[in-house]
């Protein structure tokens, strides 16, 4: 039995996203005051999607525990529709893009408590390019209203080395989404081998506690 049951931990996270993001927003810096806000930086959008998953997570938690038992097959698919929500967002957002932050540790812990079943391929990885290419087109954008780029060292390189970056950076997005979809299938494929070979571990774990098998 888990120490923490899943449902709560999710909570415990959507409250701490919450928390950050009202610091994040009282913190007064210049960068926050220009064009775009704080809407300019990946770290923030960043937060705003964990929090929103994590958002969704709950309501599915919560929608389960109404819909369990009742035999209301509307609700039942309502609950399906945003269990698909809930594992678009993860496969295509949340862990791509939370990859390059601190909260990759909430992710991998939600992905080992809870299956998630990713998209298609093609459907995924077009997803997760049209997120890349709209958040280069917005920073290129906020270029061209403030004349300055967000992230600095943009500003040192030239138009070439700058479609090199973005192109790399959308190649790097494609990568983590590949990732995600094998590492989640590695979890869950290793549990269900271990659940339709239970006594095979049974006997590993026995042999272990009795020292068989060890070196001599």
């Amino acid at each position: 039995m888990a120490l923490v049951p899943c449902q709560v931990l999710r909570v415990a996270i959507l409250l701490s996203y919450c928390s950050i993001l009202c610091n994040y927003k009282a913190i007064e810096m210049p960068s926050h005051q220009t064009y775009g806000g704080s809407w300019k930086f990946l770290t923030f959008i960043d937060l705003v999607i964990q929090a929103v998953f994590f958002g969704i997570c709950v309501l599915t938690d919560l929608s389960s525990l109404l819909t369990r038992g009742s035999g209301n097959q509307e609700q039942e698919r309502q609950l399906k529709k945003l269990i698909s929500l809930r594992d678009w967002m993860l496969a295509v957002l949340a862990f791509p893009v939370g990859v390059h932050t601190t909260v990759l540790p909430f992710i991998l812990i939600e992905m080992r408590t809870s299956h998630h079943a990713y998209p298609s391929r093609n459907s995924g990885l077009a997803a997760i390019c049209t997120f890349s290419v709209g958040y280069i087109l917005w920073v290129c954008w906020v270029h061209h209203v403030t004349g300055m780029w967000v992230y600095p060292f943009l500003e040192h390189i030239g138009p070439g080395a700058r479609i090199i970056f973005f192109g790399s950076t959308t190649i790097l997005m494609n990568f983590l989404y590949l990732l995600g979809e094998v590492l989640n299938s590695y979890i869950w494929d290793t549990q269900r081998m271990a659940a339709i070979f239970p006594s095979k571990n049974c006997l590993k774990r026995e042999r272990k506690n009795r020292g068989w098998g060890s070196s001599l």
